[in-house]
């Protein structure tokens, strides 16, 4: 007795099928699993028996042999049990074999015949659509994240016995059909606004900037001066996600289980603050099986590293590659994965290792070598792809006790959109989105200086010793905050204001 079932299997961000074989064949009752199963998918064989008769089905005399093909990549997760169990049923001759080929089968099961949501859905329908499957039997919990693609027929299940009826009486159950649009109800909505940000104009005004040309942004300052309320409010600024940016965003939560169920989709850009203890691997992504780390779950969204200097070295230098290309590769034995990681990049340090460098109220107990060593921890390759520094210092009692309203996130983002717009229409020919993005060729086709601003620029390298890398960094952000003030040229306080925005490129003991 043998029958086969459609399954997919997910491999990085890319899923793949998977074909579920199951031969019973006479001899002592035994399960015997093939095709590279991780304990995982092993486990399933002690699932199945009871998920089975607690569902009224009978479990088969004999010995079963199924094998997950193809079996030279290894099968991750419980994903296939409800495929399994449906094959075992075809087997036995309680469904058509023909009938269930029509359809791709997913989901875990529980004891009691359940059928519990999986992870990766959304890539897997994705990678149906390209390969034209058109039926899918899936969990009930994962049918809203499914429908984002709207042509492959979704039938979900809650228990074994639906799926049953599901093959067995087709014309009794119809596919599912969401209640409207999954995209036209994304409407982000926020806890936190800017208006709850008491002082701190010069740093409001630099993410405004940092977000508005997609700059990386670093802060400096003591400890308690509101450089993590800061971070986290700059999703409530940043232009609302496209329809393809949803979809990238939803498939990597998907494939690393962070998808909340009841949504089914990120409908706001994703904020990931990342504490200085994190390993490589949850940083950048990886396993025996690879997973997204937090640089790709920070996809199109925002990365917060607070206290910059106390990361690991190669955690720090491992972001290098992903600010560049906007992607990290994670290279195995057998195979290499791409995870995507386009991000803006915040962090957040400490003037010195007790902080109070620079302050006015405490002294600072470091010594110059000891400050030095503090800020030498960041590597000058890293800090080449940080647009924007900045100092941020304590907030004063005037300004934490005032009542004149501060500007709210949406005033912000009105003025950031219309920057955005700008830099959209600029670059429709050029293959970027935004103005961090410029290669060293087009900032000497877009951010052309007239005399008066080349000899500002000029005298800023020479006198204030700033490192060539600036040059770049500087012209960069004025066309950022030229764009902010609808102005085409870039004028001489578009430049000075973008020349504060360079914090370490000083001598902080001048």
């Amino acid at each position: 007795m043998f029958a086969k079932v459609n399954s997919f299997g997910v491999l990085g961000m890319e899923a793949y099928p998977v074909e579920v074989e199951i031969y019973i064949s006479g001899g002592l009752p035994a399960i015997n699993l093939i095709g590279l199963p991780d304990p995982t998918v092993r486990e399933s064989k002690s699932r199945l028996k009871p998920a089975l008769k607690n569902s009224g089905y009978d479990w088969p005399d004999g010995r079963i042999t199924i094998n997950l093909t193809p079996s030279d990549i290894k099968k991750e997760g419980a994903c296939f049990d409800l495929a399994v169990a449906l094959g075992i049923l075809a087997a036995t001759g309680r469904l058509d074999r023909e009938e269930l080929k029509e359809y791709t089968v997913l989901g875990e099961l529980s004891l009691d015949g359940e059928v519990r949501p999986i992870k990766g859905i959304l890539a897997i329908v994705a990678a149906m659509s390209k390969l034209r499957k058109k039926k899918i039997i899936l969990p009930c919990d994962n049918a809203r994240e499914a429908s984002l693609i709207s042509d492959v027929g979704l039938y979900p299940v809650k228990t074994l016995r639906q799926a049953v009826q599901c093959v067995s009486d087709p014309e009794t159950v119809k596919a599912f059909r969401p209640d409207n649009d999954s995209f036209s109800s994304v409407v982000p909505i926020f806890s936190i606004d800017f208006s709850e940000v008491k002082g701190q104009f010069l740093a409001k005004r630099a993410l405004e900037v940092a977000v508005a040309g997609g700059h990386n942004m670093l802060m400096i300052g003591p400890p308690g001066s509101g450089k993590t309320m800061l971070a986290k409010r700059v999703p409530t600024i940043m232009p609302d996600m496209a329809r393809e940016e949803i979809l990238e965003a939803t498939k990597i939560h998907s494939v690393a289980g962070t998808l909340p169920l009841k949504e089914g989709i990120v409908s706001q850009r994703p904020f990931r603050a990342v504490h200085h203890t994190i390993s490589y691997a949850a940083l950048v992504g990886g396993g025996s099986l690879p997973q997204p780390g937090e640089i790709s779950l920070s996809h199109n969204g925002v990365l917060f590293l607070d206290e910059l200097p106390e990361f690991h070295r190669d955690c720090l230098e491992a972001l290098r590659q992903p600010l560049e290309d906007g992607y990290v590769r994670v290279s195995r034995v057998k195979k290499s994965l791409l995870f995507p990681a386009s991000f803006m990049l915040v962090c957040a340090m400490n003037p010195c290792k007790c902080g109070r460098y620079n302050d006015l109220k405490s002294s600072c107990r470091c010594s110059t070598t000891q400050i030095y060593s503090y800020r030498s921890k960041i590597s000058g390759p890293l800090l080449d792809r940080i647009d924007i520094h900045i100092e941020v210092p304590a907030v004063r009692y005037q300004e934490l006790a005032s009542t004149i309203p501060a500007e709210s996130s949406a005033q912000i983002k009105e003025r950031v959109n219309k920057a955005r717009t700008i830099q959209r229409e600029r670059f429709k020919d050029e293959g970027i989105l935004c103005n961090a993005l410029m290669s060293h060729k087009q900032v000497r086709k877009f951010c052309a200086l007239g005399k008066e601003e080349d000899e500002l620029l000029k005298m800023v390298m020479t006198e204030l010793n700033f490192s060539a890398r600036a040059y770049d960094k500087i012209l960069k952000v004025s066309r950022t905050i030229a764009d902010l003030a609808g102005s085409e040229q870039i004028k001489t306080e578009h430049l000075s204001e973008a020349i504060q925005y360079r914090s370490l490129d000083r001598d902080f003991f001048l």
